[in-house]
């Protein structure tokens, strides 16, 4: 079984350290920061087997190739994005799997935000490492994609089991809930999880991981019905 553990890095970025009960194994998600991903690392053990990249951009990316080098860790990524990432040790695909001690992976293609996005998926622990496709209460800007990707792939995402924990890549959570509400006021679910996360902030305390089951009930890019909703949607919080 898979945990993972959120590690602040940057200004308002995630990564992710996993690690197998069974084995002991870990793997760090998106580290683009060395001295904190590294003092995560050392109080976990030392140990780092494998470093996952959801995307290409370097807030994503940037500490991987020295992380890499002081542990001997492996990298896995998209194989259609190998072009602008660090040396991929593992390329992989839609369908193909990662594995983390006995822990498995099932790899997501999931455009919208880059074309080459990928998300990771444990069915045991119950954990999605969306990158910056799937935010709490929101998604990622279409910045390569289109809304008919960012659709598609939010779709693969919601037909996950809703006990899911969403790990995403951003502390996104406070701002995109005051677009969420100016978007659906009268949704009775997004206004008691908005107000969570205005304490949660209040307090100094993260909101990620998230529970698919309160994204599916409160976030409105994942409750778009159609390709059109979404766009009208994604285009209103890029003026919002």
């Amino acid at each position: 079984m898979i945990t993972a553990h959120a590690v602040p890095i940057l200004s308002d970025n995630y990564a992710w350290l996993l690690r197998d009960a069974a084995t002991g194994a870990t793997a760090i998600v998106d580290p683009a920061e060395v001295a904190p991903v590294v003092a995560a690392i050392e109080a976990a053990g030392g140990r780092l087997d494998t470093i996952l990249l959801t995307h290409h951009h370097v807030d994503h990316i940037d500490g991987a190739d020295e992380i890499r080098a002081r542990y001997g860790a492996k990298i896995a990524g998209a194989a259609a994005d190998a072009h602008r990432l660090p040396k991929l040790d593992v390329a992989v695909a839609e369908g193909d799997t990662v594995a983390i001690g006995q822990s498995t992976a099932r790899v997501m293609e999931t455009p919208g935000h880059t074309l080459g996005h990928i998300a990771y998926y444990f069915a045991d622990g119950g954990v999605l490492l969306c990158g910056d496709t799937l935010f709490s209460l929101g998604c990622g800007r279409l910045l390569e994609g289109t809304a008919a990707n960012m659709f598609a792939s939010l779709q693969k995402f919601a037909a996950l089991p809703p006990d899911t924990l969403v790990c995403c890549g951003h502390e996104y959570t406070e701002s995109n809930a005051r677009f969420a509400l100016h978007a659906t006021p009268d949704n009775a679910a997004l206004q008691a999880y908005a107000a969570q996360v205005k304490a949660l902030r209040a307090a100094g305390k993260p909101t990620i991981p998230s529970r698919l089951s309160d994204e599916l009930a409160a976030n409105p890019f994942l409750r778009a019905p159609d390709v059109a909703t979404l766009a009208a949607l994604r285009s209103a919080k890029d003026k919002f």
